[in-house]
């Protein structure tokens, strides 16, 4: 295994698990002007990089794969309620309930593989989402209202990555490509908000603007590193530096921004980290005692 990936994609997780931080930074913007920003900077740090990278034969895919490009454009409205979601919950002072969305996202791919690719699921697979979601129904039950925030990241990245699978382009590249659909709602949206008079981030000082800026290449540079770490690393690597993120984060939610944690809390919790840990440990015993292929 490259050492090199592992750095990659233990830096990705990362600056994932750590984002959280940047988006309190801009706490005194709207989430919905923090993330038309978002978008249109991320387009300009991408082009740019593309640029330098002279990347452009992924265009003539575009033009002549008309399924493609619908694949992108559903995409692109799944990574914006996405991203919409998670920047007002952040600055709402709801950090611990995005981790764990994206602690229950690997269970949720695995449910969505079932439900819409008809993958077939071991026993101990169907075990690991049965004590999800009784993590899910008991959070319900002790919180008495539904953990949305935790559900609606964790199927909106799901049902993400479901279409990206469909889609044969890079990570800058179809990050790119989804950008390029956002980019003229996100401008006719900040438009709209400076001619009414509406939009906070226009009276901001340099320092919000600079961080703003920034957010193009905050969002595109743990996906560059992702993307290096994928092409480095085997898959069942990728899949336990995952919880990197989610775990940073429910960290930073504790004990750094002070949020709630009770006893109800870590209980639920502790059913889906057991469900997580099961799943991984079933994964690895199912490989290790799959059969040796030989040719004769």
């Amino acid at each position: 295994m490259s050492k090199k990936g592992l750095y990659y994609g233990i830096a990705a997780y990362s600056m994932w698990g750590f984002f959280p931080l940047f988006w309190r930074l801009l706490d005194n913007i709207p989430a919905i002007e923090i993330l038309v920003n978002r978008i249109i900077w991320s387009l300009v740090f991408l082009l740019l990089l593309l640029a330098w990278q002279k990347k452009w034969a992924w265009l003539q895919l575009l033009r002549s794969h008309h399924q493609t490009v619908r694949i992108i454009i559903a995409a692109a409205g799944l990574l914006a309620v996405n991203w919409f979601i998670y920047i007002w919950a952040v600055n709402a002072d709801f950090v611990v309930e995005t981790s764990l969305g994206y602690f229950i996202n690997p269970l949720v791919n695995v449910l969505l593989g079932t439900l819409v690719l008809h993958e077939h699921l071991r026993p101990g697979q169907w075990l690991a989402i049965g004590l999800a979601a009784a993590s899910v129904i008991f959070l319900t039950i002790s919180y008495q209202s539904l953990p949305w925030i935790a559900l609606s990241l964790a199927f909106s990245f799901g049902l993400y990555g479901l279409l990206k699978k469909k889609v044969r382009l890079g990570a800058a590249e179809s990050l790119t490509a989804e950008m390029m659909v956002l980019v003229i709602p996100a401008i006719i949206f900040s438009l709209y908000l400076i001619i009414s008079e509406k939009a906070i981030f226009v009276e901001s000082n340099q320092a919000t603007w600079l961080l703003l800026l920034c957010g193009g290449a905050v969002t595109a540079v743990p996906l560059i590193f992702f993307a290096a770490a994928a092409r480095r690393i085997p898959l069942s690597t990728m899949g336990i530096l995952q919880y990197i993120a989610p775990t940073l984060q429910f960290l930073i939610g504790v004990f750094i921004f002070n949020e709630p944690f009770s006893r109800q809390s870590l209980f639920g919790f502790c059913l889906i980290w057991g469900a997580l840990v099961f799943y991984s440990l079933e994964g690895v015993w199912y490989k290790r005692n799959q059969p040796i292929m030989t040719i004769r």
